[in-house]
Order: C-alpha cells, then sequence, then structure tokens
C-alpha cells in the first residue's frame, strides 16, 4: 500500500490547476476501465439475465418502476416509438 499512499500524497500535494487536469484524465481513465468491464461481462454472459429481465419487464409491465428505469434503453431499442 506504500504505492497507493505516495499517489495519494502526490494527488493531495497538486496545484488547483494540475489537480483539474488529473481529474479530467483520471475520469477519462476509469470510464475507460468500466467500460471494458461491462463489456467483459456483457461477453461472458454475466449480464444475459439482468438483459432478459428487463426486456420481459419492458414487455409486460412497463410501469414498475425502477425496473422500467433499468430497462429503458432496452425497451427503447426493441420497441421504437
Amino acid at each position: 500500500m506504500g504505492n497507493v499512499k505516495s499517489i495519494e500524497n502526490a494527488v493531495e500535494s497538486l496545484p488547483p490547476t494540475e489537480l483539474a487536469e488529473f481529474r479530467r484524465w483520471f475520469a477519462e481513465f476509469d470510464g475507460k476501465a468500466w467500460d471494458k468491464q461491462i463489456e467483459q461481462d456483457a461477453a461472458s454472459g454475466k449480464l444475459d439475465q439482468l438483459a432478459a429481465e428487463a426486456l420481459a419487464a419492458c414487455r409486460t409491465a412497463p410501469t414498475l418502476g425502477v425496473t422500467v428505469a433499468a430497462s429503458a434503453i432496452l425497451c427503447s431499442v426493441t420497441h421504437p416509438q
């Protein structure tokens, strides 16, 4: 953990402009890591059950609140207006 602590210390000591630059870089870095994980999960089938549930909810009961929010994208793709 010494490496993490040294990174924390370095970030804490950045002047505001460099901190802003670091934040932009890290947001992009983190977004790419998230995208890669989602792609891997989708390819491995980890998301299949969730997708099936969202599609079923879209077809049968589009007023189930959270379920609708989770399936909104799938609904718009599978049932375009």
